[in-house]
C-alpha cells in the first residue's frame, strides 16, 4: 500500500515496508553538526553508534548526509533500498533534515528503524522561528543548568525546527545571583552564545533598558560601556531587541536615540548584527510619539517586536508601523494567568494551587494563537521562563516550519521522539488530555480522572529510563496534581456546603452550636484529607523534576525565587472553599454579645450569593456561575489573586480586562417599574486602579474610585432599566502604562432596592 500526504511544503510519500537500521553506516563529506547529532541521539536511545565514514560501505544500510539545493534552510529526504538520503540546502537544512529523520525513526534498545520509506521535500514557512531562553534566578529551572544541559536543550529545540534562540544580560529585573547558578551570567551568555554558533542558531539578546534617566549623558554612557562588555564576550550575536517596558519605562523619545547609539556600539563587535525593540508597556501618549518617530522611517531601525503589553494588536500594529520595517511575535507562551494569553474558563481550583508558571501544554491554544498571528510577522521568538512549557515550544516551532501542521501529529513525533516509540500515541493522547483538564468547571470534568488512569498505565509500562525522563515526568507530575486538585474540590465543597446547611440551622440550634459545628465540618476536610496518595506521588515526581531538569517546585525545598515563579508544591493544599475566611468571621460573631446580632450576621454568610426575589448573581471567575458576562476578544480574562484569605472564595477570582477596554455584563427581561441597585466586589489583584460604572452606555452609577476589598452597593438610575434590559460597562482610568490589568471585577448582584 502506498499513500501520498501534501501539507503545503511539506509532501511525503509512505509504504508500509519497514527499513531496519541498526547497522547503518552515516556517509558523508561534509562531518559536522548534522552527522554528530544523528549519530549521538541514536545513541542515546538505542545503544547502537553508527561509524561515519566518507564512502559507503560494501554492504549495509546508509544514511548519506549530502548538500542540496533549493530554499534557505530547507532539505529532502529519500529513501531507496537500504539507503537513506539527506540533503540540506545549506548547513542549517542538513540539521533540519537530520531532525526530521529523527522525528520519524522507531528507536528502541538496540535496535533502529524506519516504519515506512520515507520520501520528503520541505521548507520552513517563517523566517524565524525562536525561544527565549533565559538564564536567570526568576525562571523556575533554567538558572540550574549547565553548559551540557543548555547544549542538549539547544539540540532538541533544533531537532524540530529552530532557528534561534533569545538570551538575557547579566543585569535584568532579577536577583543579582541564584543558588541554582554552576556559572556566573555572562560566562553562561557566553558558552550558549557558542553554543548556537556551533549549530548555526541565531542569537538574539533580549535587553532591557533599566536606568532611570537617559536624558542624562553620564547615564548614556554608563550604558554603552555596560551593554558594549556583554557584546564584546559573545561570540556571535544577530540581533538585538529591547523592551519599551516590562522592565523599563523610558519615553521614546529618550529610548530611540539611546538604541542608535547602542546599534552603533554593537556594530563594533558584531558588524552585522541588527537592533529591534518593542512598544511594550507604552502609554497612548508614548505610544503616538513612538509612532511619529517611525514616521520618520530611521535607517539605524532594523525591525519592531509585538509581545506582552503593547496595546495594539498584532493586525493594527502591522498598519500603524512602515513596511520597511518587519514585526517579530513576542508571544507568552509560559504563563497560565495574569498573562498575555491566560488559559481560557480556567477554573479558580486550578489556577490558586497551580499557578502562573505551571507545566502547561497547551497544544490547541497556541496552535489558534500562532495562526491567528503569524500572518502579520516575519516568525516569532517565544517569552519562556523556564522548561514548563516544553510542549509549547515544540508546538510553535512546528507551525513556524509549516503552519498547516497537524498539531496531533507533532504531539506524537514529540512523544515518539523524546519519551519512547510505544508510547507515541498515548503520551500525545494524554498531552491533549492535560490541556482538556483545564477546560470549565473541573467538578464536572470527570476525565481529569481518566487523564490520570492514561498515565498510570504509561508509568506501570514504563522502563527505567523513561522514568527518569524529565518530559515524562512533567506529564506524570500534571496528571496527578490536576487528579488530586479536583479529589479536594469535591471534598471541600462539599464541605462548605454542609456548613452553610448547619449555619442556616441557627435559628433552631442557637448561633453558638451552629458555629461550632460548621467549624467542624471545615476543618474535618483538612485533617482527613482526600486522594493522599495522589499528593504523595506529586511530591515524589517534584523531587524527580528537581533531580532531573533542576525544576523548583518549592521555596522551601528546591530554593524557588518565590511560591509565584513557579513553586506550586507549596501552594498544593491552599484552600479552595471559604474556609480561613468563614473561620475569621466565626471568630467575629463569637464576639457578638447578643444572640441577635449573631443570628443576623450568621444569615448575612449564609445567604452571601442570593440576590433576593428577582435579582441576579455572577461569580466572575467562575466559568460556570456567570451568565451576564459578556463574551468578546475583550473579555473573558480570568486572574486570580492568592492573597485574599480574608475573603471568601468568589471573591479572589475575578474577570478582567485589559488597558482600556470596557467590562460588561448584560441583563434582561427586567421589571420596568422596579427601582434596582448593584452590589459589586471589584478584584484586587490590581488594587491601585480606579474603576468606573455606567449604565445603559449613560447613566453614571459612580465616577472613577478606588476599588475596596468588601461588597460595594449603589443604585442603578431607574431610567436605565425602563426598557426592560440593562448593560453594566466598567472601565479604568484610561491611558495607563504597565501591564493593563485592572479592570477586574469578581462578584456582582442586580437586586431590587
Amino acid at each position: 500500500m502506498i499513500r501520498k500526504i501534501t501539507f503545503g511544503l511539506f509532501v511525503c510519500t509512505l509504504t508500509a515496508q519497514a527499513m531496519d537500521l541498526t547497522r547503518a553506516t552515516v556517509v558523508t563529506r561534509e562531518p559536522g553538526k548534522p552527522a554528530q547529532v544523528l549519530v549521538e541521539e541514536v545513541e542515546k536511545r538505542t545503544g547502537v553508534r553508527w561509524p561515519v565514514a566518507a564512502q559507503a560501505p560494501d554492504s549495509g544500510p546508509v544514511v548519506r548526509i549530502e548538500r542540496g539545493s533549493g530554499p534557505a534552510e530547507g532539505f529532502s529526504i529519500g529513501t531507496e533500498g537500504n539507503i537513506v538520503t539527506v540533503r540540506g540546502n545549506d548547513a542549517r537544512g542538513a540539521l533540519f533534515g537530520v531532525g526530521r529523520l529523527l522525528r520519524a525513526l522507531q528507536m528502541r534498545r538496540q535496535s533502529v528503524a524506519l516504519s515506512d520509506p520515507l520520501n520528503v521535500t520541505s521548507a520552513p514557512e517563517t523566517r524565524v522561528r525562536g525561544h527565549q531562553l533565559g538564564y536567570r534566578p526568576k525562571t523556575n529551572s533554567y538558572d540550574g543548568w549547565t553548559l551540557a544541559m543548555w547544549e542538549q536543550y539547544i539540540r532538541d529545540l533544533a531537532v524540530f525546527g529552530t532557528n534561534a534562540v533569545e538570551l538575557i544580560p547579566p543585569r535584568s529585573d532579577d536577583d543579582a545571583d541564584s543558588p541554582h547558578f554552576p556559572l556566573p551570567q555572562i560566562e553562561m551568555m557566553a558558552g550558549m552564545s557558542k553554543i548556537c554558533d556551533a549549530y548555526g542558531i541565531d542569537v538574539w539578546i533580549w535587553y532591557p533598558a533599566l536606568d532611570k534617566d537617559y536624558g542624562d549623558p553620564k547615564t548614556v554612557e554608563f550604558a554603552i560601556a555596560e551593554w558594549g562588555d556583554v557584546f564584546k564576550r559573545l561570540p556571535r550575536i544577530d540581533a538585538v531587541m529591547v523592551p519599551g517596558g516590562d522592565p523599563g519605562a523610558t519615553r521614546p523619545k529618550l529610548l530611540m536615540p539611546l538604541l542608535e547609539k547602542q546599534k552603533a556600539n554593537l556594530r563594533k563587535f558584531h558588524p552585522k548584527a541588527q537592533m529591534w525593540m518593542s512598544p511594550q508597556s507604552f502609554s497612548p501618549d508614548w505610544l503616538a510619539e513612538f509612532f511619529g518617530i517611525l514616521k520618520q522611517e530611521p535607517a539605524w531601525l532594523d525591525g519592531i517586536v509585538h509581545g506582552p503589553q503593547v496595546r495594539d494588536s498584532l493586525p493594527r500594529l502591522r498598519q500603524l508601523v512602515p513596511k520597511r520595517y518587519p514585526i517579530r511575535n513576542y508571544p507568552d507562551i509560559t504563563h497560565s494567568r495574569q498573562c498575555q494569553f491566560p488559559v481560557p474558563d480556567w477554573d479558580p481550583a486550578f489556577s490558586v494551587t497551580e499557578a502562573r508558571e505551571t507545566i502547561n501544554p497547551r497544544p490547541t491554544d497556541m496552535a489558534r494563537i500562532f495562526r491567528q498571528d503569524n500572518p502579520h510577522t516575519v516568525g516569532f521568538i517565544t517569552y519562556s521562563e523556564g522548561c514548563n512549557d516544553d510542549v509549547n515550544k515544540t508546538v510553535w516551532s512546528a507551525l513556524g516550519w509549516n503552519s498547516k501542521a497537524d498539531v496531533a501529529g507533532a504531539l506524537r513525533e514529540y512523544a515518539r521522539y523524546f519519551i519512547h516509540p510505544d508510547f507515541a500515541d498515548g503520551f500525545a493522547q494524554g498531552l491533549a488530555a492535560l490541556e482538556r483538564n483545564w477546560r470549565g468547571p473541573a467538578l464536572a470534568n470527570g476525565d481529569i480522572y481518566s487523564t490520570l488512569q492514561q498515565f498510570q498505565s504509561m508509568e506501570r509500562a514504563a522502563t527505567p529510563p523513561t522514568l527518569l525522563n524529565w518530559r515524562f515526568q512533567q506529564g506524570l507530575y500534571r496528571a496527578y496534581y490536576d487528579a488530586y486538585v479536583r479529589a479536594r474540590l469535591i471534598d471541600e465543597t462539599h464541605a462548605e456546603e454542609r456548613a452553610m446547611d448547619l449555619l442556616r440551622a441557627a435559628p433552631s440550634t442557637g448561633a453558638l452550636t451552629a458555629l461550632k459545628r460548621a467549624q467542624q465540618t471545615l476543618e474535618r476536610s483538612v485533617v482527613e484529607r482526600a486522594a493522599p496518595d495522589w499528593r504523595a506521588r506529586v511530591f515524589e515526581l517534584a523531587e524527580a523534576l528537581y533531580q532531573s531538569i533542576r525544576m523548583q517546585l518549592s521555596v522551601a525545598r528546591y530554593k524557588a525565587i518565590a511560591v509565584g515563579r513557579g513553586a506550586n508544591l507549596d501552594t498544593i493544599d491552599y484552600p479552595l472553599n471559604s474556609r480561613p475566611w468563614l473561620i475569621q468571621q466565626f471568630d467575629a460573631i463569637r464576639a457578638i454579645d447578643t444572640e441577635a446580632g449573631r443570628q443576623t450576621r450568621i444569615a448575612e454568610i449564609a445567604d452571601w450569593t442570593n440576590p433576593g426575589p428577582g435579582g441576579f448573581y455572577d461569580d466572575l471567575g467562575n466559568p460556570g456561575r456567570q451568565p451576564h458576562l459578556v463574551r468578546g476578544a475583550e473579555n473573558g480574562v480570568y486572574a486570580t489573586s492568592l492573597a485574599l484569605l480574608g475573603a471568601p472564595r468568589s471573591s479572589f477570582s475575578l474577570a478582567e480586562t485589559l488597558f482600556d477596554a470596557p467590562l460588561r455584563m448584560r441583563y434582561t427581561e427586567l421589571d420596568p417599574a422596579t427601582q434596582y441597585k448593584v452590589r459589586v466586589v471589584y478584584g484586587m489583584e490590581q488594587p491601585g486602579a480606579q474603576l468606573k460604572l455606567v449604565a445603559g452606555d449613560k447613566y453614571e452609577v459612580h465616577p472613577l474610585i478606588k476599588k475596596e476589598l468588601r461588597p460595594m452597593e449603589f443604585d442603578i438610575p431607574r431610567e436605565a432599566t425602563a426598557g426592560g434590559d440593562i448593560t453594566l460597562t466598567w472601565t479604568q482610568a484610561p491611558g495607563s502604562r504597565g501591564s493593563g490589568r485592572g479592570t477586574q471585577v469578581a462578584e456582582v448582584w442586580l437586586m431590587r432596592k
